[in-house]
């Protein structure tokens, strides 16, 4: 996993270099620490400014607010660690939910075969973005640019720009929008199955041949190349990958928002990009965990429901992740520095 590199020529963590050395040597080998400083940082002084915060209840609306983001930054994660971007997941989502909506309700389709066939198509998307970038030689950011308006456009055709009720689909379609008790908490299923999602990628990461090729690829693609794998059928392999993960993200949306609609989405790109670098995933590739993903979504979840609690105004919440952003951005390249 190449998460860690060697420090500066005389450089000993132990010993040697200044207090802000060491520590920038210590963040750039467990990328986790900052953005979990961060989220504990947030979770105490909001709990200081409201005593809602961490009323059961709230801790649950977080939790499920954020999960819609947080599983569609798992697949941007894997793009971004091969240093790419996807500037179509929102797209791939809601045309997934659009095409699983329009299957049961107009072609009456079973709930679960409906699923299926959406989620195979919203692997094919991911697929066609990798494609484009592995065979055509395209830059992934001109990739899904493209792909973006296509299959935004597609969406508007199929849906004819009208919202499918759940109550007009199979109840399965909805399923992961339905709640449990867990203690004095009520998670949804949805965010029953992120969690789950996140450990599956978690352990391909850093436990299989394929993840260790994944941080390889995006750490130095000719280096990677040179070494023997075969970068471009590991970068086809995430942007499906990818699409498989948006997928499994347009039935949580159905559930979270108990419709399928087609005028969503349009922030869900730099949404789920915004939790992958706060979660501490370098923008220039092979450097970060999936981990760090969800904190960095549980993040921006704490930030806005904690402003909200707050009283402040929803102009001053987006100022407030955008500050966010630029600082993770800047901190990312000081760390980046211990190559050097």
């Amino acid at each position: 996993m190449a998460t860690t590199e060697a420090a500066p020529a005389g450089f000993d963590a132990r010993k040697g270099g200044t207090p802000l050395e060491r520590v920038q040597f210590v963040l750039h080998a467990n990328p986790i620490l900052g953005p979990l400083a961060v989220l504990v940082i947030a979770i105490v002084a909001f709990s200081i400014v409201s005593g809602r915060f961490l009323s059961a209840a709230n801790l649950g609306l977080v939790l499920a607010q954020v999960t819609i983001i947080a599983v569609l930054a798992l697949g941007q994660t894997l793009v971004i660690l091969t240093a790419g971007i996807d500037l179509s997941v929102g797209a791939i989502a809601v045309f997934s939910s659009i095409i699983m909506a329009n299957l049961a309700t107009d072609l009456g389709l079973p709930g679960a075969l409906a699923l299926l066939v959406g989620l195979v198509l919203g692997t094919a998307m991911g697929a066609l973005n990798g494609v484009l970038v592995t065979r055509l030689k395209l830059p992934p950011f001109i990739v899904t640019l493209g792909t973006l308006s296509i299959f935004f456009s597609l969406n508007s055709v199929v849906s004819r720009s009208e919202t499918v009720r759940g109550a007009d689909m199979p109840a399965i379609m909805t399923w992961t929008g339905n709640t449990f008790g867990l203690g004095g908490f009520r998670v949804t299923y949805g965010s029953l199955i992120m969690i789950v999602m996140f450990a599956v990628l978690y352990y391909a990461l850093s436990s299989t041949a394929w993840g260790k090729h994944v941080y390889a690829t995006g750490d130095d693609l000719e280096a990677a190349r040179l070494a023997g794998i075969r970068t471009d059928r590991v970068l086809l392999s995430v942007y499906t990958v990818a699409g498989v993960i948006y997928a499994i993200g347009a039935w949580i949306i159905m559930g979270r928002l108990a419709s399928a609609s087609p005028n969503i989405g349009v922030e869900y790109n730099l949404e789920s990009i915004t939790a992958v670098v706060l979660g501490g995933t370098s923008l220039f590739g092979g450097r970060g965990i999936v981990l760090g993903t969800l904190v960095g979504a549980l993040i921006v979840g704490v930030f806005r429901n904690g402003l909200a609690l707050a009283g402040v105004d929803v102009v001053w919440q987006g100022f407030a992740i955008g500050l966010l952003v630029l600082v993770a951005v800047a901190i990312d390249q000081w760390i980046r520095k211990v190559r050097a």
